[in-house]
């Protein structure tokens, strides 16, 4: 029986090439998502000790989404997004928001002072809801002298589930919170909190005046508005390589509320983020914590233009010079292995020098041999003290035994 074959992606009818079907990003989803229901569900009826709880109360619906599993939109592309790591992510907008419930506890840093942030919060016409999910404000002075050791700061990355931070000081939080936030899912979301700059009626920043100075923190509508598009934005990470992960759905959402999120991740990556758009792009995978990497879309050729396509003749130089700048790296290090030219003494014989040189050097010459041989004498002459009263010690045992035997005759 023939063995079947099956295409890894499907290829659009029509249309341009760069760009996802819905049909395969669904079913990617869809596969995705039953795997990991699965595994957990084979996980748990292999787990030696069950959950006595009940799971029909009201809160089994958030007890599933804080227990679900992250879902990640990998992308490779064909040369690096960046040069530099930015320690800043972007933000894209996705349909379906990562914190859908309202449970979801916040914890806001901010630069100082806090009171001020604090009291935009407490204001009345902040809305209740995010001000209710805001459990907790905390200035970046007051970070840095309370939450010093490693069990301070891995409680209070228990203790919460989301944490924002002021754009203003988020390239400082790496050394301020420590590796502990850095390696998981909880990493500080940067948001604006500075009050929109006034514009003037030709659309230029308006002057601020000299009497009443610039607030450093936004009105409760605006601080709430950037609160809340920032929760419904995926975080880029961005750093000099081929391969960026995003986050992009969970295992509680449905494939369609997935499928959705990953098409306004990638038209958002290749709108800001990649240069060349599609014809940097190689391949589209989604993938969970532990499972493999499904296909979304693959690119046909794996270069990006065809000036990056070499001809036989011209590789073969490429590869001439590549081996020619090795030998020459190699010999340097040869050199630089070798003492140099400097460091060498250069002999000066004595025909070279005057007669008044001359005679010093003969007379340091008898001054060193007659060092050597005072050195030389007195390292034997313990020695030889030594051998003398081993002499002695022998001539004193043979005249006793001989007065020994004479007296016993």
């Amino acid at each position: 029986m023939a063995a079947t074959t099956s295409a890894i992606t499907t290829k659009l009818k029509s249309g341009s090439p760069y760009q996802i079907e819905k049909s395969q990003t669904l079913k990617a989803s869809s596969v995705l998502l039953r795997h990991i229901k699965s595994e957990a569900k084979r996980k748990e009826e292999q787990a030696a000790t069950k959950s006595l709880l009940p799971n029909n109360d009201d809160n089994s619906a958030e007890d599933e989404s804080s227990r679900a599993e992250p879902i990640w939109l990998v992308i490779t592309t064909k040369k690096h997004v960046v040069d530099q790591k930015r320690l800043k992510p972007g933000k894209i907008p996705l349909p379906h928001s990562l914190y859908k419930h309202s449970s979801s506890t916040i914890c806001l840093i901010t630069a100082d002072p806090q009171r001020s942030f604090k009291d935009v919060i407490a204001h009345p016409s902040f809305p209740t809801t995010i001000a209710a999910q805001i459990t907790r404000t905390i200035g970046i002075s007051k970070l840095l002298t309370r939450y010093r050791s490693f069990e301070s700061r891995r409680q209070l990355h228990s203790e919460h589930d989301i944490f924002l931070a002021d754009d203003r000081i988020i390239t400082r939080l790496p050394q301020a919170l420590g590796n502990s936030f850095y390696k998981g899912s909880k990493r500080p979301i940067p948001v604006s909190l500075m009050p929109y700059k006034q514009k003037d009626h030709t659309g230029n920043t308006a002057p601020q005046s000299k009497e009443a100075p610039a607030s450093k923190v936004a009105p409760p509508f605006q601080f709430a508005k950037e609160v809340e598009s920032t929760l419904s934005c995926a975080q880029v990470h961005l750093s000099p390589s081929v391969t960026t992960s995003i986050r992009v759905g969970s295992s509680s959402f449905k494939p369609e509320e997935v499928a959705e999120n990953i098409e306004a991740a990638v038209k958002g990556m290749v709108k800001k983020f990649i240069s060349n758009g599609w014809r940097n792009i190689r391949s589209i995978h989604i993938k969970g914590p532990n499972t493999m990497a499904l296909p979304v879309w693959l690119a046909e050729e794996l270069w990006q233009a065809e000036e990056d396509v070499l001809e036989n003749e011209e590789a073969e130089k490429a590869l001439a010079i590549a081996n020619q700048k090795g030998t020459k790296r190699k010999g340097r290090e040869d050199d630089d292995a070798a003492p140099s030219k400097k460091k060498q003494a250069k002999k000066i014989e004595d025909s070279d020098l005057g007669p008044e040189m001359a005679e010093r050097r003969a007379k340091l010459r008898e001054a060193k041999k007659k060092a050597k041989q005072e050195v030389a004498q007195e390292v034997e002459a313990p020695k030889r003290s030594k051998k003398l009263d081993v002499e002695a010690n022998k001539v004193k045992i043979k005249t006793k035994k001989t007065r020994a035997i004479s007296a016993s005759a």
